[in-house]
């Protein structure tokens, strides 16, 4: 391989950032340019030390780029060359990794970042008078896709970096408290509790979130004392099989908007020959207007820990991944808790359980991708490559993370896994419930857990839906437009469906008639504009076109809007048609509702 490192070179604390990570360099050369005594420049070399085995460890490119974003703030071209010398990646690729994630920077910035959400739920809750108020107070903020925090929009999140990194949600924010956070982000108050964001927390009938709120996340022995392990218990007497078994006859399908069955997907990875397995928790809740996985890990971090344990069991797994959005730092703090416990208790390990099963979980940070939330694109950006998806076939359950047969579920599908297996799939059949993201313009946004077949009125009674209501989004910016006369629509994939929309990943934003549909149309086209990997023409130039067209006609209506409207139809139709991956296939579905449901532009 022909590696052209250049002469750039780390600071003390970029290396001691990378060292930190990846342990001390094995000889001179990986150390620094020119440095192996041989007189040999990075132009003259064509061989390396170690070669192979350090690129054995690619994978570790984006926690060696989170490590040094970490500790300095930004990512130089020295401590880039350093990384990549120690991996042995070509500087010129990992250049294209860290510049696809938006929360990584290649040039110079503050040590303290503040990132302003002015996605949907923080638009409709008056974001722009945040961001309007931090420019007036001199406060240096860059505006952020959603944070996941949208129960308590408008939100912000600030991070300073150092050698222990602080970060601060204020939420809900006004200026003041986020130039506050700026100055002292590890003053910037207490933490918010999990609970805080259900507002059924402690109702009887709950199945998902029955914990959150009744149990310390942080203790392991509150988690059993509340029916913790039994499932992994009960999966161990059935074996692989029964538990595959078990979850197919169940009826359980995936949460994150596909539906797919989640017992076939188990069977067929479990049934290949080739090895080893892999399995993936997808935990990348990136689409605007979701927060309910965050929810669950920072309420019930234990119980996705016992719930990969379980999958991986089935599938005949002894590794897991767990690919968390980089903006939950929370999250993170709790389930390394979980982790750590996990093992110190012999739940995970070499031995789990005394069963002679071995199986541990790693978690891997994203960075600010949208499009990471397609499965096959998770497992590139895991594998230190591009977030980019891949062409299907093969499917994951073939050659999936580092080309072997995985199983990927998100936090919600896997955390079902447990009331399947405790009360046995007949009567999880028989009461199955589904979470609910509920913000915008209502009383009281937070995550709602309800029966499969309650319609959306229920649902927003529970929530407080305003008196004035303009429209109901539901699954996110990848979803669907309805009316205020549509409350009747049942919430299951099956009806959604049926009604000519979707139920996504459970998104339910409610918005008044004070909010500028358009200006959400808008904020939608820009998401997508900027989320687009690139890869493929349809999406690249598909979502630009929209974003332009529906800029023109922002302030125009009736005739003057009818050939911009004509063109975004067949933009739509042909993302639609001709994208690899969902993003570009369903970034029409929102405009296309808003201008044929609501009569957008009318």
């Amino acid at each position: 391989m022909d590696l052209h490192f250049g002469d750039s070179r780390p600071t003390d604390e970029e290396r001691a950032a990378v060292d930190t990570l990846l342990g001390p360099p094995a000889s001179a050369w990986d150390a620094a340019p020119g440095s192996d005594g041989s007189g040999r420049s990075d132009e003259d070399l064509r061989w390396a030390r170690g070669g192979h085995a350090a690129r054995e460890r690619r994978d570790l490119l984006l926690p060696g780029l989170h490590a040094v974003n970490d500790r300095v703030g930004w990512i130089s071209e020295g401590a880039l060359a350093y990384l990549c010398r120690r991996l042995m990646v070509p500087p010129a690729e990992a250049y294209g990794v860290a510049t696809f994630y938006s929360m990584f920077s290649l040039r110079p910035r503050p040590t303290t970042v503040v990132h302003a959400c002015t996605d949907l739920a923080c638009a409709a809750r008056g974001a722009d008078r945040v961001c309007a108020g931090l420019e007036a107070a001199g406060v240096s903020f860059e505006r952020s896709p959603c944070l996941g925090l949208c129960e308590r929009a408008p939100a912000a999140l600030v991070v300073r970096a150092g050698e222990s990194p602080v970060t601060a949600v204020v939420a809900p924010a006004d200026a003041g408290a986020v130039a506050e956070a700026a100055r002292a982000p590890a003053d910037a108050g207490p933490e918010p509790v999990a609970a805080d964001a259900v507002p059924q927390a402690g109702q009887d009938g709950l199945v998902l979130l029955r914990r959150v709120g009744a149990v310390d996340p942080y203790s392991l022995d509150d988690y059993r004392a509340h029916g913790g392990y039994t499932a992994l218990r009960r999966a161990f007497a059935l074996g692989p099989a029964g538990v595959i078994r078990e979850v197919t006859e169940s009826g359980l399908v995936g949460r994150g908007g596909a539906a797919f069955p989640t017992g076939r997907k188990w069977q067929a990875t479990a049934s290949q020959p080739d090895g080893p397995h892999y399995l993936v928790c997808n935990a990348d809740e990136s689409e605007p207007g979701t927060f309910k996985d965050r929810v669950v890990m920072e309420g019930d971090p234990y119980a996705v820990v016992e719930a990969m344990t379980v999958a991986g069991y089935a599938v005949g797994a002894h590794r897991g991944y767990l690919y968390l959005r980089g903006e939950y730092p929370r999250a993170l703090r709790l389930l390394e808790n979980a982790l750590t416990e996990a093992r110190a208790r012999g739940l995970l390990g070499d031995d789990v359980l005394g069963q002679g099963y071995a199986f541990d979980i790693e978690i891997r940070r994203g960075a600010g991708a949208y499009i990471c939330g397609e499965e096959t694109a998770l497992f590139n950006s895991i594998e230190g490559y591009r977030g980019e998806p891949r062409s299907k076939p093969p499917f994951p359950v073939e050659k999936g993370l580092f080309g072997k047969p995985t199983a990927a579920n998100n936090v919600e599908t896997l955390v079902n896994v447990l009331p399947v297996l405790a009360r046995g799939a007949e009567a999880f059949t028989a009461a199955e419930t589904k979470l609910f993201c509920v913000s915008g313009n209502v009383s009281r946004p937070g995550v709602y857990e309800l029966p499969f077949g309650a319609t959306l009125g229920e649902l927003l009674e529970l929530a407080g839906k305003p008196e004035r209501m303009r429209a109901v989004l539901l699954g996110g910016a990848a979803g669907g437009f309805v009316r205020p006369d549509e409350m009747d629509i049942p919430l299951t994939f099956e009806g959604t469906r049926a009604a000519g929309t979707t139920l996504g990943s459970g998104v339910v934003l409610v918005l008044d008639d004070r909010v500028e549909l358009a200006r959400i149309l808008l904020r939608i086209a820009e998401f997508f504009r900027d989320e687009s990997c690139g890869q493929c023409v349809p999406c690249r130039v598909g979502t630009v076109r929209q974003e332009e067209a529906l800029r023109r006609i922002a302030d125009r209506r009736g005739a003057a809007a009818v050939d911009d409207i004509a063109l975004l139809r067949e933009v739509g139709r042909a993302m639609r048609d001709a994208s690899i991956c969902g993003l570009g296939q369903t970034a029409w579905n929102a405009v296309e509702s808003a201008i044929d449901r609501l009569g957008a532009y009318a």
